[in-house]
């Protein structure tokens, strides 16, 4: 029996598995790092090839990670550490970590959050089993010391998942989808916007789910994002908005090149959740982006069946023009009941 044989059983269950590449771009981490190098030594899949990117961190992490390879290759795990003489943003740090990969599949994980052990061998079965191309899951978020479960809906197609992330029901972040890799290397190969750095998940995965066949979704929260900031605006740029919108037009590119009138249909609804967290402010400058924001898509703010009403309401009277209701908005629903709800 194989548990009479159980090392020979182990090595050949580990020569007949997939590949899996994870993907870490590296930038100010190291703090981070030592967490993150854990979770992924505790991984029970195997083999494992994880991508580092070293994006000329001013920190000591290119040296914390050359002095942790000898333990991670001891687990069983092969090690690629890569580094760039100067700092060119996530977006090429990926594209440099996709590069780099030789896995069937590719998985992303950012240095300062946190994945279950169980998680890539969960989401391997899972394609292996189905014949996927993609596999999500879903996530913890983690603000402080408080956590709550964020749930995606279940799919069974690449057009269909991309319909649920435009009508604002799915999250299209990257370490939530294990990938087949020959669906982004097949011709022409896909790659990061270089110097677009914010969108650039949503820009690849828009694309990825054009091509995909089989989609699964695992309901478990394998990922935690730890989020920091309370307000996304907060954090967002002139500069971050305009890259938004570079990788939006981008996708829109790619969309109407593949002659998908009912993807183009769908991008409307996706562009007024991707500016919706404008309105969830009390800055008068966010109201004002808002407006001049993808005009054209406000005529689809009450057809989106997915939104509830008050969500609705307040985008329709922000095309209106009645920002008194968005500001009571953010006072009563944002600042009151939100926080009320989940602190």
């Amino acid at each position: 029996s194989p548990r009479d044989f159980s090392p020979i059983y182990s090595l050949n269950r580990r020569l007949m598995s997939p590949l899996v590449s994870i993907i870490i771009p590296v930038y100010r981490a190291v703090e981070t790092l030592p967490a993150c190098l854990a979770q992924l030594k505790a991984q029970t899949y195997r083999p494992l090839q994880l991508v580092f990117i070293d994006d000329c961190s001013p920190d000591d992490g290119l040296e914390y990670l050359e002095s942790e390879r000898s333990s991670l290759e001891a687990s069983g795990i092969e090690v690629t550490i890569l580094h760039h003489e100067v700092n060119r943003g996530v977006a090429v740090a990926r594209n440099t970590g996709l590069d780099a990969a030789r896995g069937e599949y590719i998985y992303s994980v950012d240095a300062d959050d946190l994945l279950q052990p169980a998680a890539i061998e969960a989401l391997v079965r899972v394609a292996e089993e189905r014949q996927a191309d993609v596999v999500g899951c879903e996530y913890m978020l983690q603000e402080g010391t408080s956590q709550r479960p964020i749930t995606q809906p279940d799919v069974k197609t690449g057009r269909e998942a991309f319909a649920q992330i435009c009508y604002g029901r799915m999250k299209w972040n990257l370490w939530l989808f294990l990938l087949r890799r020959s669906l982004i290397e097949q011709a022409p190969a896909l790659r990061f916007l270089p110097g677009e750095n914010m969108g650039e998940d949503l820009m690849l995965m828009g694309k990825l789910l054009q091509r995909a066949g089989r989609v699964a979704i695992v309901h478990q929260p394998f990922y935690t994002y730890v989020r920091s900031d309370n307000q996304i605006t907060s954090t967002y740029r002139p500069e971050h908005w305009q890259q938004v919108q570079t990788n939006v037009l981008e996708l829109e590119r790619y969309l109407t090149l593949q002659a998908s009138k009912e993807s183009l249909e769908l991008l409307h609804y996706l562009k007024l959740n991707l500016k919706l967290p404008l309105l969830l402010s009390h800055n008068a400058c966010d109201y004002e982006r808002w407006t001049r924001m993808y005009p054209e898509s406000n005529e689809y703010i009450l057809k989106n069946q997915h939104l509830p009403l008050r969500t609705k309401l307040l985008q329709w009277m922000a095309s209106q023009g009645q920002f008194w209701f968005v500001r009571l908005y953010d006072k009563v629903v944002m600042q009151w009941l939100y926080k009320a709800l989940y602190r």
